[in-house]
């Protein structure tokens, strides 16, 4: 559209009126912005600024958390890792995940713990974290909720595995240690 209108106005710059024609151009060049937009300008894939707080704004950030835990799947594991070109440790993935959807978190897991409040297991929401630990010892494990329901607690998480997504409560490993689940989004 620019080159167009540029080309239109090296054309008809010796006539007497190239000023009107200018503005008419520029007029036309500012208005094309607002027409011309990219395709997903509204559904960009991560949020850049604001804080989970409206509903609207807290289930797009839950869907752009579990999206983005999926994209991940299959990745290796690296103690104290937090990045997809180095692997994750439990924390380092939820923490990536927060902070890519313009979220502060803690580090690690026991710290992680401490954040948003205590929810019950049946109002349990993707987005949600899990947090594990054993008798009379500190959290030592934390995972995002990717799907929840009756029976159902689907989660993703970094383990000795990698990035891998399981249905805790059918684990006989994860489902006793299971301490809380917290909402760190509301």
């Amino acid at each position: 559209m620019e080159a167009a209108c540029f080309l239109f106005v090296i054309d008809l710059a010796p006539m007497k009126n190239a000023t009107l024609l200018l503005s008419f151009c520029s007029l036309l060049l500012l208005n094309s912005c607002g027409v011309f937009k990219p395709a997903d300008s509204t559904t960009s894939r991560r949020p850049t600024t604001g804080r989970a707080g409206s509903g609207s704004a807290t289930s797009y950030i839950r869907a752009d958390i579990t999206a983005h835990a999926s994209e991940l799947l299959g990745l290796k594991y690296k103690f104290g890792g937090n990045n997809p070109r180095q692997g994750f440790d439990c924390s380092g993935f939820v923490l990536y995940l927060y902070q890519n959807a313009g979220i502060d978190i803690e580090r690690v897991s026991r710290d992680q713990a401490k954040q948003g409040k205590e929810i019950p297991l049946s109002r349990a929401k993707p987005g949600d974290l899990v947090f594990y630990k054993r008798p009379g010892k500190p959290v030592f494990h934390v995972s995002v909720i990717v799907e929840a329901g009756v029976n159902k607690l689907v989660v993703i998480h970094a383990t000795n595995s990698g990035v891998i997504r399981e249905n805790v409560l059918e684990s006989k490993y994860w489902e006793p240690k299971i301490y809380q689940v917290r909402d760190i989004l509301n």
